[in-house]
Order: structure tokens, then sequence, then C-alpha cells
């Protein structure tokens, strides 16, 4: 991916900090599932009147982090809908938005919440020099403003990427983040394409790169047909029921629909090799067949995966429109639920779509009780954005 992946890619009462901790995630899970309706689902909206939503931790019992495309970041509580009008069976919400910061970014960052209650935050890519991009940063109740933990841009500068094929080997954007149950983040950076794992004290280490695959240019491109080296680009992570930490890819320029991976990898691993070629070993495909992968989330039933747009990202930035390239998709990806799906170098996996058609550009997925979901990740005034959760 080029210059495209950067685009891409308090005010409340003492309760609220009882609330952080009381629904933080669970020791060894990320995502906390249960979700147990008939498929494909219905989809509902929780809150609206957002503006550019990504970051999102589902913390279960109604309650969710979620943050903003001008660096906002809130916790939602969930009410009852009430009814309004039994004439024109209107319907209201007595859902509550209780806003606790903000980080100077342009893009919404990534939000996961701790065990103790610690709440992390991502910020994306920029330029060298700004102060606050590809940072990781820690907030707790009672705190004025976010605390920086740790500098990724720094560390990728000092590890550079060795499967680059950009020209751009020390390049950072960090855009994923699952926090774990020591303490420690794990951070997943697109520009990198590689997954790191930061200490709660801002310590870093690489566990896993991310190798390009060979992909074939889809039609009306340049060179269409032709084979050729597309990069990973590591855009998700979360950590699976099982224990074990997946990642998610985008995948760069040509962006060829289909050819986005999912990789699993066994926690405390690390300098891991994700090969396409070769998806076992430390780092084993854990399905393949997807498409512009923005972020994944974790349930009973298996990783869900979330797709900016199922014609892939290049379609959403073409300079002329696409008609449907704005409808993005859902799925659950799973071994023993769906309907069977061979990928590509015979890598298996068990996919099943989620409300087909209903969702524009999301940002961010995250399962508790239900799925969750945000977006649409560019603020659109139009279109509005909004917190969905699937029943």
């Amino acid at each position: 991916m080029t210059t495209r992946r950067t685009r891409m890619i308090g005010t409340a009462g003492a309760a609220l900090a009882l609330m952080l901790t009381a629904w933080a995630p669970g020791p060894a899970v990320a995502g906390h599932g249960g979700w147990d309706s008939d498929y494909p689902g219905t989809l509902h909206p929780v809150l609206d009147g957002l503006s550019g939503p990504r970051g999102l931790d589902a913390l279960g019992h109604g309650k969710a982090l979620i943050t903003e495309g001008d660096g906002t970041f809130s916790l939602v509580v969930e009410g009852k809908r009430v009814w309004r009008g039994e004439r024109h069976g209107s319907s209201g919400s007595t859902t509550k938005k209780i806003p606790l910061g903000q980080i100077e970014t342009g893009f919404a960052p990534a939000i996961s919440a701790g065990r103790d209650g610690t709440v992390w935050l991502l910020t994306g890519g920029g330029e060298p020099t700004d102060p606050t991009a590809a940072r990781l940063y820690k907030w707790r109740w009672g705190w004025d403003d976010p605390v920086e933990v740790a500098n990724i841009a720094a560390y990728q500068a000092s590890d550079p990427d060795p499967y680059d094929l950009e020209n751009l080997p020390k390049d950072s954007n960090p855009f994923g983040l699952a926090a774990l149950a020591d303490g420690s983040v794990l951070v997943a950076d697109a520009a990198g394409n590689d997954l790191l794992r930061v200490s709660r004290y801002g310590d870093i280490e690489t566990v896993a790169r991310l190798m390009p695959r060979e992909v074939v240019t889809p039609a009306g491109l340049p060179d269409a047909g032709k084979t050729v080296a597309a990069e990973a680009v590591a855009t998700s992570v979360t950590v699976g029921k099982d224990g074990n930490w997946y990642v998610g890819e985008l995948r760069g320029y040509p962006a060829t629909p289909g050819t986005s991976q999912i990789w699993r990898i066994k926690p405390g691993t690390t300098d891991a090799v994700c090969d396409p070629e070769h998806p076992w070993g430390d780092c084993k495909r854990y399905a393949d067949g997807l498409t512009s992968i923005v972020d994944l989330g974790a349930g009973y039933r298996g990783i869900y995966a979330l797709t900016l747009s199922k014609m892939s990202w290049l379609a959403v930035e073409s300079p002329t429109p696409i008609p449907g390239a704005e409808v993005g998709g859902l799925y659950v990806v799973s071994k023993n639920y769906g309907n069977h799906h061979r990928g590509r170098h015979g890598g298996t996996a068990t996919i099943t779509e989620l409300v087909p058609g209903q969702l524009i550009l999301p940002g961010g997925v995250d399962v508790a009780e239900n799925p969750y979901v945000v977006g649409p990740i560019f603020p659109d005034p139009e279109l509005g954005g909004s917190l969905q959760k699937i029943d």
C-alpha cells in the first residue's frame, strides 16, 4: 500500500472509574464473546451522531469504549429504547455517551481496556516531526490527559522491515491494538507489516513479521492479470477465546480482493515470520480469502473479521466513484460453523457473513454479549456515524 495507508489506516463522576474497572476485559481475552443468535443476525443502532468512529472495545453489560475522528474517546452506556409516539411508532434511546478525553490526532485512534481499568490508545502514522503520531498512550480515571507510554515510530526506525517493497523500511502506521492480561498490549503496525508487544513500561519487542504475498493484479488496473508482490499491511489484532493472538491484513497495492489473511500466533512468541508460502510454524495461517480487513474481534464462535469494503480499499479510494465500493462486511471465521471456504495455497476456514449489505465503510468491531460495530470510518456529514450491535 502506498501513502493511502496513512488515511486508512473528564466530565464523569467516580462511578465511571468503577464501570471501567468492573467491565474491563477478562484475564485471557481481548474480545468477550457469548452471542448465540441465529445467523446472519439483525443490525440495531445503539448510538448515532458520531463522527468518523473507529476504535471500539465492547466491555459487556451494555458498555463500550469508542473513539472518533477528532481524537476523542468516550464511554457509551447503553440504555433501553423508549417509545415516543404510538401513532408513528417512533422510538428513542436512553443511551449515554460520556466523554473521557482527547488526543491531538487527525484520525480516530485505536482503543483497548486493560484488566485494571487502564484505557490504552494508539495513534496512527504521520509526519516524522509530528509529536503525537505513532504513539501509544494510557489513561486512567482521575487523569486530566492520556500519558504517552511508547513511541512506536522510533522503535520501527531502529527495527526496519526486511520485507519492505516501497523503499520505506522504517515507516510506521500503528493501527490495531489489544490489551493483554499482564498489563502489556499488542500493536499491529500497518506500515511496518508486523505485530509488536509493548510492556506496561513502554518496552517494545517484535512478535512477528508479515511477509508480502504474490497476487494477481485485478482488471482495470495497469498490468491487469500480472502477478506481483503485495505487502501484508497488518491492520488488526485480537486475542481469541483459545488465548492465541490473531492478526489481520488489509493487503497492499494492488489490493487484490480475496487475498487478506488472518494469522494465529502462540502467546509469548517473538521474532516469528508469517509466510504465505509456508503458513505454519510459530505463525500459522488461520484463514484466507478475505478482503481489506480493518479490524478483528473475538467471540465464542470464532474470530470476527471486519472488512472496509468487499471490493477493496483501493476501490474506496478510486478518484472515480465505484458503485458499491462503500459496502463493507463482517464475517465470523471459525473451524466448525457456516459455509466452508478454501483459500489460496490450501488454507481452509469456515467463513460466515453477518448482516450482508448493511455496513458502510465500517471501522471497528468487538464482541461482548453481542457483536458491535462502528462506522463509517471516514467522517461524512451526510452518512453520519454510529455504534451498532447485532442481535
